[in-house]
């Protein structure tokens, strides 16, 4: 993994966009180069068009960004990267045209188009056949030594043999914590000098991985395996890394205090996020508010009850405020109190079950966003009814409530719609990861990767 703007991106993913990028600036040079023989154009300098390359690479990346093309699954399944990759190469070729025909182009794109669309799609699965016969090894991974043979060391097995994973483990050495749960653990005891045995492995990094640190922790073998230049981590620092989010089942509040994150100098990055809530609210309620007009009369038509209504939410802070949506549930969805909404849930009108697939349902929340007590991006605010209940049975919940709830976020992106308390501390976990690595650059990616959501309505409800 490296962490790009504290974010964490697998080296495979970094490797595979770029070699992608490259691939992409090919496809169109070479389509360029097919439509001006046919025509009997001079090719004239290919410097000249590389700006015109570079943007078609840069829209295509970001579409496949969009769609899924690098997330975890496209990277362990061809035909799903194959699906994911042809959805993002069209909207890719939709939205250049669209601009070529704005703009009205010399570099004659929609006549190459067609072209660059092909071979980018032969080029980018090529690519991806290359990727998991060469990345199927860890000659890419960083070498990891675990010191534990526990649970915590089985899980880690389990994460270094994902396509995606930025490392492999070299080893395991057994500290005495009971019986093992992994294999061919060395025992401590038979390790004369645990630092030569890191060296000779070849490993980069040392993880400490013990189910009980307390009266356990190598303190002396961890400084001199660490002043001897190898990198010494702990198993929550490694979850973290590798999956996006905040393990509740072994981090404690020392960790979260001193480890990296939260970091108070956002006055930038707070104000530039807060400059683009207020424009891109603006412009959601601009173009969408016909549309939202036209599905309130067909909200009123359709079962009994207002068009809109307002439901409490729990915002930063835990101050309450109120969201606005298109009503999907009858009238009397709530006359027994709040509940969790469930699966093909019998309280949704049949306009409401088209809404909520489409996410249209929330385009109102754009006036709270305007409003400034949403922002696009966030942990998404919970009901009182059961903030109460969740601080109560999820450690470190109310820390959520220390950014700004959004409409869409790391959670949502990562995780299906949340309807019980389990669902609660697993969206919970990646609520974390947002609130201690936010930066701008984190909030462009859920945004990108929103569209996939939309797209597949995944985890609608």
């Amino acid at each position: 993994m490296v962490r790009l703007f504290k974010h964490y991106i697998p080296y495979a993913v970094i490797l595979l966009c770029i070699v992608d990028f490259a691939l992409l600036v090919l496809a169109n040079e070479l389509s360029w180069r097919l439509r001006a023989m046919q025509i009997g154009m001079d090719m004239g300098s290919l410097l000249a068009r590389m700006a015109a390359h570079g943007a078609f690479g840069a829209v295509m990346i970001l579409a496949m960004v969009s769609v899924g093309v690098y997330a975890s699954e496209a990277l362990r399944s061809m035909r799903f990267a194959a699906a994911r990759l042809l959805v993002a190469v069209s909207l890719g070729v939709i939205a250049l045209a669209f601009v070529d025909f704005v703009v009205a182009s010399e570099q004659f794109w929609r006549s190459t188009l067609v072209y660059s669309m092909g071979l980018a799609i032969v080029l980018l699965m090529g690519n991806r056949l290359f990727f998991h016969a060469a990345f199927g090894s860890a000659v890419f991974r960083r070498r990891v030594l675990v010191l534990g043979s526990g649970a915590r060391a089985r899980r880690i097995e389990v994460l270094s043999k994902r396509p995606e994973s930025g490392f492999a483990v070299a080893g395991f050495v057994d500290m005495n914590e009971g019986p093992p749960c992994v294999e061919g653990a060395t025992p401590r005891a038979e390790i004369e000098n645990l630092t030569r045995f890191v060296e000779s492995l070849g490993v980069s990094e040392v993880v400490l991985a013990l189910q009980e640190r307390r009266n356990a922790m190598p303190l002396k073998d961890l400084l001199r395996i660490k002043t001897a230049g190898v990198h010494v981590n702990d198993f929550s620092s490694l979850v973290e890394r590798e999956t996006g989010r905040i393990d509740l089942d072994t981090v404690n509040p020392s960790w979260l205090i001193f480890s990296d994150g939260f970091s108070s100098g956002r006055a930038v990055s707070s104000a530039v996020k807060r400059l683009f809530d207020i424009v891109a609210s603006s412009c959601v309620l601009l173009l969408t508010g016909p549309v939202v007009l036209v599905f309130a009369v067909l909200v009123k038509l359709d079962s009994k009850g207002p068009a809109f209504y307002r439901q409490s939410r729990v915002g930063l802070f835990g101050v309450p405020f109120d969201v606005i949506k298109l009503r999907s549930m009858r009238s009397d969805a709530e006359a027994a109190g709040a509940q969790w909404a469930t699966k093909d849930d019998p309280r949704i009108t049949r306009l409401g079950r088209f809404l909520r697939k489409l996410r249209i349902d929330e385009l109102p929340q754009a006036w709270t966003v305007l409003k400034g007590e949403m922002s696009f991006v966030g942990p998404r605010p919970e009901r009182p009814e059961f903030v109460a209940d969740l601080e109560a049975h999820i450690p470190f919940f109310a820390e959520r409530h220390m950014v700004k709830p959004g409409i869409t976020g790391w959670a949502q992106i990562n995780y299906p719609y949340g309807a019980s308390v389990e669902d609660s501390r697993n969206k919970l976990e990646y609520d974390l990861y947002y609130a201690k690595n936010y930066t701008p650059f984190l909030d462009l990616l859920i945004l990108l990767q929103t569209l996939r959501v939309v797209i597949w309505s995944e985890g609608a409800r």
